[in-house]
């Protein structure tokens, strides 16, 4: 019996196995001499050179990758900053941190922690929950049209789905912001939420303006971001429950952006020294 090429199929011998009759000359190419056995290779002369032509001088060997599989550590919750020295002062704009910044629609929350993280001196990434929250398209549960369930369900996620970010950006070395509108009336949800997701190291930090500048900058958004101007001073009015708190709040009714950065840093250099109790 022949195969496709040709050429006959070797006997099949008991005790071998199918290619175990083989002759090594059958598969030696023709026109090249064949080796003794065990004796190795026989190399080739190489083709003689032709008169007039200069061989082109070998390619150099390619530089290796400088990028490839980057190991990653593994995101952890947050823990507490540890104790400083007596003389050391800390400096938010050079320490590793994660901040949250709470505060009604209108607060100016992503205004400013775009900014802070833009200013700062080592690697800062912003979150916002708004942003994830909306990464749902088909089926987004907007809460313009009613907290429900499935609004609740998709904050929930979206919470949880910035809290895993943030643990994999810090445990990389690049410090973050989140900025989400948290209730003080709904601590399961809120604080207790963000602190199972992050970490105890989270340090929140209560961003809160007077009710027309709120009403203002409302005014001045779109899509779904604008709210009723009842729902605004509804929130506006739960947001109040901060004070007394013990979370530090800053009101930016009167201040721009990078005023509110800078203070937004010493607000952070003092619960660094003095982490909040929440």
């Amino acid at each position: 019996m022949q195969h496709a090429g040709g050429y006959p199929l070797p006997p099949h011998q008991p005790g071998q196995g199918p290619s175990s009759g083989w002759s090594p000359a059958a598969h030696q190419p023709m026109g090249r001499p064949q080796a003794p056995r065990g004796s190795g290779p026989v190399p080739v002369p190489p083709p003689p050179p032709v008169p007039g032509f200069t061989a082109p001088p070998p390619h150099p060997a390619p530089a290796p990758e400088s990028t490839g599989h980057v190991t990653l550590p593994p995101g952890g919750p947050v823990g507490m900053p540890g104790p400083l020295p007596a003389t050391a002062a800390p400096d938010p704009l050079t320490t590793t941190l994660a901040v949250l910044l709470i505060g009604p629609a209108g607060a100016g929350k992503t205004s400013v922690a775009k900014y802070w993280a833009d200013h700062r001196r080592v690697p800062t990434a912003h979150i916002s929950l708004d942003d994830v929250r909306e990464w749902v398209r088909a089926g987004f549960a907007d809460p313009q049209s009613g907290w429900n369930d499935h609004s609740e369900a998709q904050y929930r996620l979206a919470r949880r789905t910035c809290g895993f970010a943030a643990r994999n950006f810090l445990a990389n070395g690049i410090s973050c912001i989140l900025d989400d509108a948290v209730f003080p009336d709904r601590p399961v949800v809120g604080l207790g939420g963000w602190k199972r997701h992050v970490g105890p190291g989270l340090l929140p930090v209560v961003l809160l303006p007077g009710l027309e500048i709120v009403l203002e900058r409302n005014a001045e958004r779109h899509g779904n971001r604008r709210l009723s101007d009842e729902e605004v001073a509804r929130i506006h009015g739960r947001m109040a429950g901060w004070y007394g708190s013990g979370l530090p709040i800053i009101d930016n009714s009167h201040l721009d952006v990078p005023t509110t950065s800078h203070i937004l840093n010493e607000v952070l250099a003092r619960s660094i020294a003095s982490p909040p109790n929440w």
